[in-house]
This record gives C-alpha cells, sequence and structure tokens, in this order.
C-alpha cells in the first residue's frame, strides 16, 4: 500500500483528528493517552524520545515504545529528537511498525534540549534539517511530521514551514511562542504567525498554544483554520478539556490510577507528577498532603493520599465551603479541574522617573541561571534546595568541570579511560578486545588470564594424580625382583 500524505494522511489515518494530546515528556505515557482518548481527544503522541538512545538501548526501546502496543491507543504518533539525519532514520525505523508516523522535535526549548543541541535550538540550521525530513520521507513507511516553534518575524516562521513542506514534512504542529517564551516568561502564543503558516502551506496544520478550554480550542480552528488543537499543560490539570467538562478532581485521578492498574507498568513518577498536576489547587491548601505526596514509594500509597485529598474537599463541600470558594482567585473551587494560570513577573513600580522604561525592560529579561557569586536570592528554588543539602555547592559555571565527550556516543568520558570512552561504550570495547580499563574498573583480561592460568594448573594436577607408565628399566628392575 502507497504511503499517504498531506490531507489522505490525515483524513485516513488519522481521521480526521482535530483534538490532540501532546507529546509530553514523562507525561503522555499510554495510561495517560488512554485516559485523554476516553474523553475526547482524537489523537496522541508519545512522550519525546531521544534518538540515539533508541537506537542503542533496546530496555529503552522496549519501555518507551514496544510494551506499550495497544489497539486501543491508535492513531499515535511517535516523536523523536535528533540532530543526526543517520541516527534519526534508524531510529525512526526502528519505531515505524508501532505507530502511525514519525514526528521530528523542533520545539522542545528547555536547557537540556540546548546542551543536546536538539529541539527548538536547531530551528536556525535549515539545511540539516532539510536533508533530516526529506531522507526520512524516502526511507520510512509512514509520513513524517514536524513540531515547530515560531520566530519573532511572521515572514521568516513562513519560510520555515515552507521550507519543511518542501522537505516532505506531511503534517505540521505551530506552537505560537517563540524560543525564549518559556517557564515565567511563557506569555500568549501568537495564533497571527499560525494563522499566516496555515495559509502558506498546503499540508494539515495543528496549532499549539492558548487551549484551557473547549472553547479556545473551537475558537482557535476558527481564527487560524487549522486542522487540528493540540493541548498539553491544559490537558494535563483537565484531561476532560476535550469534552467540555471540569469534573471533580479526584474522579479524573481516580479513572487514571484505574487505567494504570490495567496496563502495568508505569513508572511511578510519572503517575505522582500526573497527581501533582491534577491536585494542584488543592494541594496548595492541603500542605500536609502535598508532603506525603512526594515521599510515598508505592501506586498504593499514592492512590490512598488522593482518596483522602477526595474525603478532604467532600467535608469541605458538606459544610458549604465552595462559596467561600467561589471568592477566590480560581474561576471554580479548588476540587474541580481547571487550567494553572502563570502568575506574570511582578512589575516594579518607577515612581514616575526616566527609568520607569529601563525598569520594565529589566522586568521582561530573563533571569540568569546563576550570577558570578551564586547568591541565594538569584538561584532558582531547585538550586536553592541543593544548596541547602550541601552549603559548599558552587553554581558558578565558570568553575565547573569541563567534561571531554566520548568518542562514540557523545557522552562525557571517563576521565582516565583507556580507551577515551564513556563507561557504557568502554565496556563494550573492553568485552569486545578482551583488554583492561583500570578507570571504570574493567577487568576482562585480567579475568581471562586467571581462568587461563587456573585451567593450567588444573591440568597439571590432574596429570600428576593419574599413573605414570613404567619404563623399560623400570620394567626390567621389577622382573628381576621376582625371581
Amino acid at each position: 500500500m502507497a504511503k499517504l500524505k498531506g490531507f489522505e494522511f490525515w483524513k485516513n489515518t488519522l481521521k480526521e483528528a482535530r483534538f490532540v494530546v501532546a507529546p509530553m515528556v514523562d507525561q503522555s505515557e499510554l495510561a495517560w493517552r488512554l485516559l485523554s482518548r476516553r474523553h475526547g481527544a482524537h489523537l496522541c503522541y508519545t512522550p519525546m524520545l531521544h534518538a540515539q538512545v533508541f537506537v542503542r538501548d533496546a530496555n529503552y526501546r522496549r519501555e518507551n515504545l514496544y510494551n506499550e502496543v495497544c489497539e486501543e491507543d491508535r492513531p499515535l504518533i511517535t516523536q523523536f529528537c535528533a540532530n543526526d539525519p543517520e541516527v534519526f532514520i534508524k531510529a525512526a525505523l526502528l519505531a515505524q511498525d508501532y505507530c502511525d508516523a514519525i514526528d521530528l522535535n523542533l520545539g522542545c526549548p528547555q536547557m537540556i534540549a540546548k546542551r543536546g543541541h536538539y529541539g527548538v535550538f536547531l530551528q536556525d540550521e535549515w539545511e540539516l534539517l532539510e536533508k533530516m525530513v526529506k531522507v526520512a520521507n524516502e526511507k520510512l513507511s509512514v509520513p513524517i511530521t514536524c513540531k515547530i516553534r515560531v520566530f519573532k518575524e511572521i515572514e521568516k516562521t513562513v519560510h520555515y514551514a515552507q521550507m519543511l513542506e518542501k522537505a516532505g514534512c506531511q503534517l505540521l504542529t505551530v506552537h505560537g511562542r517563540t524560543k525564549d517564551q518559556k517557564g515565567a516568561m511563557t506569555g500568549i502564543a501568537s495564533w497571527e504567525h499560525i494563522k499566516a503558516v496555515r495559509k502558506a502551506v498546503n499540508i494539515p496544520v495543528f496549532a499549539n498554544g492558548n487551549i484551557q478550554h473547549l472553547s479556545d480550542v473551537e475558537r482557535c480552528i476558527q481564527e487560524t483554520g487549522v486542522q487540528g488543537v493540540m493541548s498539553a499543560e491544559g490537558n494535563l490539570h483537565n484531561p476532560a478539556l476535550f469534552e467540555g467538562r471540569s469534573p471533580p478532581v479526584w474522579e479524573m485521578a481516580e479513572e487514571y490510577l484505574e487505567v494504570v492498574k490495567q496496563h502495568p507498568p508505569c513508572t511511578l513518577s510519572y503517575v505522582r507528577a500526573h497527581l501533582f498536576k491534577l491536585w494542584h489547587h488543592t494541594l496548595q491548601i492541603h500542605q500536609d498532603l502535598r508532603e506525603e505526596l512526594a515521599k510515598v514509594k508505592t501506586l498504593e500509597a499514592l492512590a490512598d493520599i488522593s482518596k483522602q485529598l477526595r474525603l478532604r474537599c467532600q467535608e469541605e463541600i458538606a459544610k458549604g465551603k465552595d462559596v467561600e470558594e467561589k471568592e477566590s482567585s480560581l474561576p471554580f473551587p479548588h476540587w474541580i479541574c481547571q487550567p494553572y494560570i502563570r502568575p506574570a513577573p511582578k512589575e516594579p513600580v518607577a515612581n514616575g522617573n526616566s527609568q520607569g522604561s529601563e525598569v520594565k525592560k529589566m522586568v521582561c529579561q530573563k533571569r540568569a541561571l546563576e550570577d558570578s557569586d551564586g547568591t541565594a536570592d538569584t538561584l532558582s528554588k531547585n538550586k536553592q534546595k541543593k544548596r541547602s543539602r550541601n552549603p559548599n555547592k558552587n553554581f558558578c559555571p565558570e568553575q565547573k568541570p569541563k567534561y571531554i565527550k566520548c568518542e562514540q556516543c557523545g557522552n562525557p568520558k571517563g576521565n582516565k579511560c583507556v580507551f577515551n570512552l564513556c563507561r557504557g561504550c568502554c565496556k563494550k570495547k573492553a568485552y569486545k578486545e578482551v583488554a583492561d580499563c583500570p578507570s571504570h574498573g574493567l577487568r576482562f583480561k585480567t579475568n581471562a588470564e586467571k581462568r587461563k592460568a587456573e585451567d593450567e594448573r588444573k591440568e597439571d594436577e590432574r596429570n600428576c594424580s593419574s599413573p605414570q607408565p613404567l619404563t623399560e628399566l623400570q620394567e626390567l628392575s621389577n622382573a628381576q625382583a621376582q625371581l
């Protein structure tokens, strides 16, 4: 059967999907995808998978894709991050039989993507991206799709999308935020950019950004003309978003936990993260259970804490506290599934002086990762926690050790490795060549020599214990003695 392209692929394979669950690292796992599909999602993506790890690690392939094969979980698109065409194609070929399309992540703005040189940090390398998409379109049996972020300029964003379409991209998801719009500086996604892309290309387009309710989905489709709308954070806080419902949190939490039990195994950290998202507003009030939720080590214990939260909420409802809750800043009582709105950065008062514009500009800038002396007031909350555990910990980037990369996989190599490799690659090479690497504690050659010496010793012992044949002189002596 010929590979479907563009709108034929969207209509026949994806069944004209309009409501889409985004690829989310450690969050869009099988159980969450199934829950989302039960509540209106037409199409789901896997979490972003690292192409290089997917190629070299069979366990990674099983745990993140092969073991999650499920008839209910279709249509499904597998997303990879990659920066090497050859590695990307190898990973995609290993995954194509388990999904309906392969997606190239060109939108991740996180620091880990910057260090690994993938995601949105490839958006200026058009020649590389064109090659990756073109080769994938030629060699894969399923369509290749892309998820991108926009440039500040609409015109440049349009040219970017057209380049990907020309290279062979069959469906494009456009997140209407730039590379720098993340964390506290997330801001509003630009539907104008998405609308311009939709008009300029002849392939299906999904919009991503500003989706908190079903009404946002409908409005986005009307204003931009896209074929579908993708939700990430909105879906995490309310998996019934595409149904247009805002159910009690415990309803979604209990159903999710039931799906987890029906489709094991599911990593405990994923389940915990989902419960933190679902119960986010309630946990701001019941801090004691927040601490417990962070500490417990079993699925049963997580379910028990979710049950305790439900009982506390139902007690509040019985006492009529839902009326009081309506007066809070939340649109619904805290026990109702609803979006989380990031607070805007606080804007200091300029007191009417001429420095007002400069102050405002400073507020809009990203916070530095750390300043020269690493003082606590400029550190992130995560780094402050690390500092509390280890007061001597240094966050100054200039004083951090510079790691030399492994010659084979790019991970940090062992400082004294005889092969100049990381431990994983060193182990494979040392085993193949029967060699030692004292730096990584590998003793294949030494152990082989010990086994050989032991075998020789045993052979000598066997030879000594067996009766020796008599010489002619000994036989003559024995005959004379008998006479």
